[in-house]
């Protein structure tokens, strides 16, 4: 990976590893009061093809930025972002190159869980016995059986999350985008669907970039984890968790072992430097 000047360069995809996306000089600012204020600053990233690839980083940092430019909701200031598409050329007019699941609840209030797992499938097109069935496939993964025919109302926060990411997953896209999904929820609720999202991803082996603040949460789920710096978000640093912890992985023994521990200490090694200078930032 090549990073800034003030970084040093860093492979990111070693040899006989293809890159589902490759960022080359990709960097973002937003006007602010006449001047415009770099968010992300210019870096060179690979994210790998089939990997669960967590970002942590401080407040500000660009995390959501750079998934929003992913997701092309956000065009970058500048660089370019290159995706290898899988599809075949007649498949990518009916499949989608990336969805995302975001922190806050996107669910359709108006819908029932079945309607709201589907609608992906429905907006391109899918007979309603297809696209059912690929719903209640999804339905059943995140255990939503008995609440198929609920309104979003109806249902707890985790409910209604768990139906976003059966959403994401039936939408069968090349790329999953997630933005703090399980941020709002008690502990015990994320524990279970980390757990649940592990065991759905590794029948896929989606791409997966999911932004985090949780240390702990990207080390469950990761096959590696980008730290980044501090605003101008920069690549500080890549930790390979798939070297420690191998797959199919299960959340309690990962979080019971000695080896997670090392990696925490690692990660907020790394992250505890920017943590503190966006502090100072802030107080200024």
């Amino acid at each position: 990976m090549t990073a800034t000047a003030s970084l040093p360069a860093r492979e990111t995809t070693p040899t006989g590893t293809s890159a589902k996306v490759r960022l080359r000089g990709v960097g973002k600012s937003f006007p602010l009061n006449g001047r415009q204020v770099p968010v992300l600053a210019p870096f060179d990233f690979d994210i790998r093809e089939g990997e669960f690839l967590c970002i942590v980083g401080p407040s500000g940092c660009g995390k959501t930025t750079l998934l929003r430019i992913l997701a092309d909701l956000e065009t970058p200031s500048a660089g370019d972002v290159e995706v290898t598409r899988n599809a075949t050329s007649e498949e990518k007019g009916k499949r989608r190159l990336n969805s995302m699941v975001f922190q806050e609840h996107g669910v359709f209030p108006w819908m029932t869980v079945r309607d709201n797992v589907a609608f992906g499938l429905k907006a391109r097109g899918m007979g309603k016995q297809d696209r059912y069935r690929i719903a209640e496939d999804f339905i059943a993964k995140v255990g939503l059986q008995m609440f198929r025919d609920a309104y979003p109302h109806q249902l707890s926060g985790g409910m209604k999350q768990r139906v976003s990411i059966a959403r994401a997953f039936a939408n069968d896209p090349e790329i999953l985008l997630m933005d703090e999904p399980f941020a709002a929820l008690d502990e015990q609720t994320k524990l279970v669907l980390q757990a649940e999202l592990l065991h759905i991803w590794e029948a896929s082996r989606k791409t997966v970039v999911y932004v985090t603040h949780s240390i702990d949460e990207a080390i469950v789920l990761a096959d590696r984890v980008l730290v980044m710096t501090n605003r101008p978000g920069r690549v500080k640093e890549v930790i390979d968790i798939s070297e420690v912890f191998a797959r199919p992985r299960h959340v309690e023994q990962v979080k019971s072992s000695a080896e997670y521990g090392n990696l925490f200490g690692r990660i907020w090694g790394c992250l505890r430097e920017e943590v503190m200078a966006h502090g100072r930032e802030m107080g200024k």
